[in-house]
């Protein structure tokens, strides 16, 4: 590993994570970026952060963003955590190409982790080369800053650093450092591999310990329960069951939705071979590494119960002594995952659709709603601009069986919907996979023009905004074929 210059710089790193948690840390260092130029720095949320983007822009701000220059005290690590990946365990996965950095706490007090991506290999990189390119790195900028201006719970992206070195993928590529913030990285895989750390030593503490971890960084209230360790697992069942039904309702596809994707605090994270669905279809799938399906957008939320599952056996020691009465406890609290989901699903489709009944089964809005979601797939139009036609009123362009459609608006009319409700539920502009492909390929040649326009669209994507009108046009043709691919 290459050694990073440790000094005193005008921002503090606390290390948490690896004093807490020391079997889960391995202490790293950043590789050298031979010649780090800046391509997209994040201003708003650095002064969240409470950081300086004057200093960030500087030459000594700029290695701090790739780890070459790292505060007094600071203390790298790599994560170690374990994961189910297409279904398969893998018991040593970890970050391969990843730092973090520390903690520092933001201007509302929050703690957030400073993350790395692409900072070089560690001895969690299993054979890869532990670097990233301009192209995936730009990607989960974009998406994940889209992500955040929809309310949609997301890790942050602060800059995108260009390293000066080329990396070998199918042609040789610039390569890039991603500076990431998250509320924390802890993920259902952090949980794997200390149980299975723990099966190993016969000593439950470091489990003990994660728990504990988790609890005081992300669902405090856990901490008053009689059964902590159950509460934290019905705290994440709850996050995560509200986190995928606001994928769903945008059409936002991960991708890549294994245990070591899947965060505890709730948000969204590591942006690879995802999309936003256009064409709308339950069966839409965009990663070039899910061949069979696995992760297409109609799956997410059985996937995310099948996740969440592993993290029950995961903590099923400190739920209960008697592994029987353990079981069951996980079982009933997973089984608050679908109630909680649907919850959510159902209530953004009646605001999506301008209906706000509170007993929407008293006045044929539940129907309606349901009946909507059949058009959508017997149609297959344009997710996100159909919504935007509806409620302009020329959503009838859009379908083809106009029988069906007009019996349906009728029925929906009749119950009044609210049209500044779903002006503020239904996002005019959303990355167009068009759109983000062209502006990542010219990124990659050196031509950073079409960022710009792009990243000021996605993250105002609500309303009208002059000179944007591209970034609210669906694909000329909405049937997908669209691939994207993980970028290692």
């Amino acid at each position: 590993m290459s050694a990073s210059t440790s000094t005193t710089l005008p921002v503090t790193l606390t290390h948490r994570f690896a004093d807490d948690l020391p079997e889960l840390a391995l202490d790293w260092q950043a590789a050298e970026a031979p010649e780090p130029r800046l391509l997209v720095l994040n201003q708003p949320l650095a002064v969240e952060l409470g950081l300086d983007p004057d200093w960030l822009r500087s030459p000594d701000g700029v290695r701090f963003l790739v780890g070459g220059l790292v505060p007094d005290d600071a203390r790298p690590v790599a994560q170690g955590y374990a994961g189910h990946q297409f279904g398969g365990y893998s018991p040593r996965l970890g970050d391969g190409r990843a730092l973090l950095l520390g903690e520092l706490t933001d201007a509302e007090g929050r703690l957030r982790d400073l993350h790395l991506k692409g900072s070089g290999r560690t001895p969690f990189a299993r054979g890869g080369d532990g670097l990233a390119v301009v192209g995936p790195m730009l990607r989960e900028y974009v998406v994940s800053e889209a992500m955040h201006a929809l309310g949609i719970p997301t890790t942050r992206s602060l800059a995108v650093v260009w390293t000066g070195r080329g990396v070998q993928r199918e042609t040789v590529l610039p390569g890039a450092v991603l500076t990431r913030v998250a509320s924390s990285h802890l993920r259902v895989g952090s949980f794997q591999y200390a149980r299975a750390l723990c099966a190993q030593s016969g000593d439950l503490d470091l489990l003990r310990r994660l728990t504990d971890h988790a609890i005081a960084r992300h669902h405090p209230h856990a901490a008053e329960a009689d059964n902590p360790a159950l509460a934290l697992f019905e705290a994440v069942v709850a996050a995560q069951a509200d986190l995928v039904a606001r994928w769903m309702l945008v059409g936002f596809v991960h991708g890549v939705m294994n245990t070591d994707n899947v965060t505890i605090s709730g948000e969204t994270i590591d942006y690879g071979p995802c999309a936003f669905m256009e064409a709308f279809d339950p069966a839409t799938s965009f990663s070039s590494i899910d061949e069979g399906g696995r992760y297409a957008y109609g799956n997410q939320p059985t996937i995310t119960e099948w996740d969440l599952a592993r993290l029950a056996e995961a903590l099923l020691p400190l739920l209960h002594d008697d592994e029987g009465k353990a079981i069951t406890l996980a079982t009933t609290a997973l089984q608050g995952f679908r109630p909680r989901y649907s919850a959510a699903w159902d209530a953004g489709w009646r605001a999506k659709l301008g209906l706000a009944a509170e007993t929407p089964e008293a006045d044929g809005t539940e129907e309606v709603v349901t009946d909507f979601l059949a058009l959508l797939q017997t149609e297959h139009p344009d997710l996100t601009s159909f919504l935007v036609a509806l409620r302009a009123g020329t959503a009838r362009d859009h379908v083809v069986d106009l029988a069906a459609y007009d019996a349906w608006h009728t029925r929906w009319q009749a119950l009044g919907p609210d049209l500044d409700l779903m002006g503020r539920t239904n996002p005019v502009r959303t990355p167009r996979n068009r759109l983000v492909e062209a502006a990542l390929t010219a990124a990659n040649a050196g031509d950073l023009a079409p960022l710009g326009p792009l990243l000021q669209a996605v993250t105002a994507p609500y309303g009208e905004a002059e000179g944007l009108d591209e970034f609210a046009q669906p694909a000329p043709d909405t049937a997908d074929s669209y691939v994207t691919f993980c970028g290692t």
